[in-house]
């Protein structure tokens, strides 16, 4: 059983966790999620994404998305990731959903250690947060749950790359798919596409 995570770091202001997903993949948007929970807010079942079976991250985005006092997810692109770097990219879809909150928050709680202020809105970057505070608890499993559902269905029109399975993430089937079909608009060029093992010539 996992410690309870923390509701609030400032119980007094109105704190949006973010949290995104997607940024070690070779291919896909990454995603990102902002939530605002409301005080009363309780689930034990609630963690980090990556702690959580895909069955139990679909039925907390339910929880989630019912009991949010506001919550946004949007992306930045392939193109965008390759243009200005996917770190700064994660934080561009962070920016992007923040603006797309119905509530406007008084605090924003990061996971990570990198971000660039969201207008006047104070803010704390918290390493692995999404183990320690509800809100960017939620952020991650909405923004895992979103960019998962898009990669499944990517992988409709490109099967060969198992993005059904793989979500972009460069598992060895992946990496092989490319280097026998190339890639596709949704890959992200300036990322080491190529297994360096693959590389070599016989």
């Amino acid at each position: 059983m996992h410690q309870p995570l923390q509701k609030h770091l400032h119980p007094n202001r109105i704190e949006a966790g973010c949290d995104e997903a997607g940024r070690g993949c070779l291919a896909g948007p990454v995603f990102a999620a902002a939530v605002i929970l409301p005080d009363n807010f309780d689930c034990s079942q609630l963690n980090d994404s990556k702690q959580l079976s895909e069955k139990q991250r679909k039925k907390l985005r339910e929880i989630i998305e019912q009991n949010a006092l506001s919550f946004a997810v949007e992306i930045c692109t392939p193109e965008e990731i390759d243009e200005i770097n996917i770190l700064w990219a994660s934080v561009k879809a962070m920016h992007r959903a923040l603006a797309k909150l119905s509530t406007a928050p008084e605090y924003i709680l990061v996971d990570g250690n990198r971000f660039r202020p969201f207008g006047d809105i104070p803010y704390t970057c918290i390493v692995k947060g999404d183990s320690k505070f509800l809100s960017i608890a939620a952020a991650s499993v909405l923004a895992k749950t979103y960019r998962d559902d898009y990669m499944t269905q990517l992988h409709n029109e490109f099967p060969a790359y198992n993005w059904a399975k793989n979500k972009g993430y460069p598992t060895k089937t992946h990496r092989e798919a490319i280097k026998n079909h190339g890639i596709t608009e949704h890959h992200r060029k300036s990322f080491n596409l190529m297994d360096r093992q693959l590389e070599i010539s016989f």
